[in-house]
């Protein structure tokens, strides 16, 4: 199963204009603050650019982030946090609550949700090649890697910065524990993914839940099928019927979940992966498979079907994939303590106007990708 249809949608967030008309003392710190507002601009214009590439991603998020960095950390020893850290007022939505805008005066908070962005795209970029014609060995790579970098974004967003946020986040928001966790169980694995969100909300998580299910029950109909034909060549024909017929039952539970995902309101696209060839094909196979093992017990075999479904080894010895080990890059060398001097909070005004309107929050128009033919490659 080559194609990875449902993503969550990219999340929004208010322009940042990081004018700090009084405060800012000197060129170097005026510069600082135009290269912020540029380089911020350039990363949400690629997230939904198709030419992006993972290079383009990094050198853009890196851009950013370092110069990001001097309104969070301090560039000495002196103090854990830069005195800029509350400066500016972040808005940013989130990916199951629609355009409903969460607000933090707070760089820590741009830093979670500009990274969580950055992982949602490698997810969506693998999305994107995996679904591609005639996949090549190397793209396949690509998607396996992309995924495992988007774990070691999502990992090291739950478990290094959230955790420093002034105000905790609320329950059912992208950075709340279990939310986090599904995304990045989501990218470690298939089939594994739904636990973490059966407690939350269904007005939300509905769809992406369906998702996950008839994806787990299309893998167990694989399962099932392979293990048929393994049966079948070593000569178990009963216990093979057994196994197709499990399978059949867990791809008519595949299709039923289909139709109930189109039907299920929520974040994400709204496509019909039962009419995709990927999913006709594993249909046919067991189908014929099954048919090819009643024959052939018929007249050869004449064994007897087993009541209980054949034990499948589920537990892989080689585990999920491990995340590739994520970390943000140190503060550009562009600030210095004179230009961090130059940031002068006592001429700020009282009446804070780098707060944005609710109505600076628009949606992110993200390009609809259709899935091509299916290439019969498995990456995941």
């Amino acid at each position: 199963m080559t194609h990875w249809f449902h993503r969550n949608p990219l999340k929004a967030t208010a322009p940042v204009s990081f004018n700090y008309y009084g405060v800012v003392t000197s060129p170097a710190a005026s510069k600082i603050c135009s290269d912020l507002r540029s380089s911020r601009a350039r990363l949400l214009e690629l997230f939904t650019d198709l030419s992006c590439n993972p290079e383009m991603m990094k050198t853009a998020a890196d851009a950013y982030f370092s110069l990001l960095q001097g309104f969070i950390n301090s560039l000495d020893e002196s103090s854990q946090e830069s005195k800029l850290r509350y400066i500016q007022n972040f808005k940013w939505t989130d990916t199951l609550q629609g355009q409903v805008p969460s607000a933090q005066q707070d760089a820590v908070f741009e830093l979670i949700s500009m990274g969580f962005n950055v992982a949602l795209w490698y997810t969506k970029y693998a999305s994107r090649l995996a679904g591609k014609e005639n996949i090549t060995e190397e793209e396949a790579k690509e998607v396996h890697r992309s995924l495992k970098i988007a774990a070691g974004i999502f990992k090291h967003l739950k478990e290094s910065h959230i955790p420093r946020l002034i105000t905790p986040a609320e329950k059912g928001r992208d950075l709340e524990a279990r939310l986090m966790e599904a995304y990045i169980i989501q990218c470690q694995a298939e089939a594994q993914e739904d636990h973490t969100l059966s407690s939350l909300e269904p007005a939300y998580s509905a769809k992406w839940r369906k998702y996950l299910l008839l994806k787990m029950c299309f893998y167990t109909a694989y399962a099932y099928c392979y293990h048929g034909q393994t049966l079948l060549a070593s000569d178990k024909c009963g216990e093979a019927i057994r196994s197709l017929q499990e399978a059949e039952k867990s791809f008519a539970k595949a299709e039923a979940l289909c139709k109930e995902y189109g039907e299920t309101k929520g974040p994400g696209p709204t496509v019909k992966p039962s009419e995709h060839l990927f999913f006709r094909k594993l249909g046919n196979l067991v189908k014929n498979t099954l048919e090819k093992c009643q024959r052939e017990n018929g007249f050869i075999y004449f064994q007897k079907i087993p009541t209980e479904a054949p034990q499948l080894e589920l537990k892989a010895n080689y585990g999920l994939v491990e995340p590739v080990p994520f970390a943000f890059p140190p503060t550009s060398a562009h600030w210095t303590p004179d230009t961090l001097a130059a940031f002068d909070l006592t001429k700020r005004p009282k009446d804070d106007s780098t707060k944005p309107k609710a109505e600076d929050v628009r949606p992110v128009k993200e390009p609809d990708i259709k899935p091509q033919k299916d290439t019969g490659c498995s990456v995941s």
